[in-house]
């Protein structure tokens, strides 16, 4: 028996990277996933991924930004697992600018895609949850849902080079603990987990600043000098980075039965690290 036997969970950005590792870890626990990312092939891999290994899993691609995702991504769970019960907000990248040479373009981009787009989500999942929470109640049943909104330590401590990420992702902060009181009375526990150093593709070392990823025709610039790579090893107290299934551990476990007196809060997994 799994922990989240019987669930159902939607994550999004989830065809790599850590979002990857937390819809493969909800999986194992007995969940069924809805897989998103901004490109159909990931999110297919990873379906078929827990579809081989026994477990429950639909495709549901797409921006998390564009007009009428939301209302799709809640329908998918809807119709093909009959409710909602867990929500990751995981999707997203930086684009990174000091303030003066910010545009608007990075500024929404950014801001759009760690704080809208959950805040989207969450707002199109609430007539379904307060629907099932108002007919549990009615039968005398108590059914704890979840949501675990991903924020970074960039939102707790600022980051030079990132206004745009850093004021989305304290601003999801915010949003986590209004939800929290909000949807109280409908037995959600609704938490953020606040990533620092973790190893992906948008963090790997790149010696000359070339390494790129593909958004949508936008060529955003990712990775780290292996000067700051090595700087981790005495900034971070544990001596390195976090590992993807670490990052997706913490997620976990907060969506499990343990955690269900455990809401409004934010949890740093990070190694230690604080600025």
């Amino acid at each position: 028996m799994g922990k989240l036997d019987g669930k159902s969970a939607l994550v999004t950005g989830s065809g790599r990277g850590i979002g990857r590792s937390i819809a493969l870890k909800l999986a194992s626990e007995g969940a069924k996933v809805v897989v998103n990312d901004l490109d159909a092939g990931p999110a297919a891999d990873v379906v078929s991924e827990i579809n081989n290994a026994g477990g429950q899993a639909v495709m549901c691609a797409g921006n998390v930004t564009e007009t009428g995702f939301a209302q799709r991504f809640v329908d998918t769970a809807v119709e093909s697992f009959g409710g909602i019960d867990i929500i990751v907000n995981n999707a997203g990248y930086t684009w990174d600018n000091v303030i003066q040479k910010i545009t608007d373009e990075q500024w929404y981009a950014i801001v759009d895609l760690h704080l809208k787009a959950p805040f989207d989500i969450l707002r199109a999942a609430q007539p379904i949850i307060s629907a099932a929470a108002k007919q549990e109640r009615a039968n005398g049943q108590v059914t704890h849902r979840k949501v675990v909104n991903i924020s970074s330590i960039a939102g707790l401590y600022g980051n030079a080079g990132q206004a745009n990420y850093s004021a989305a992702k304290a601003g999801i902060l915010g949003l986590t603990r209004t939800l929290a009181k909000e949807w109280g009375r409908y037995n959600v526990n609704v938490n953020a987990v606040a990533f620092g150093f973790i190893r992906t593709r948008l963090t790997e070392a790149s010696a000359d600043g070339s390494s790129t990823i593909d958004v949508q025709g936008r060529e955003i610039k990712v990775g780290v000098s292996p000067a700051v790579l090595e700087m981790t090893k005495t900034m971070i107290p544990l001596g390195r980075p976090g590992s993807v299934d670490e990052a997706a551990g913490s997620v976990a476990m907060l969506t499990y039965p343990e955690s269900d007196y455990v809401s409004g809060q934010m949890l740093v997994c990070g190694g230690g690290f604080e600025a």
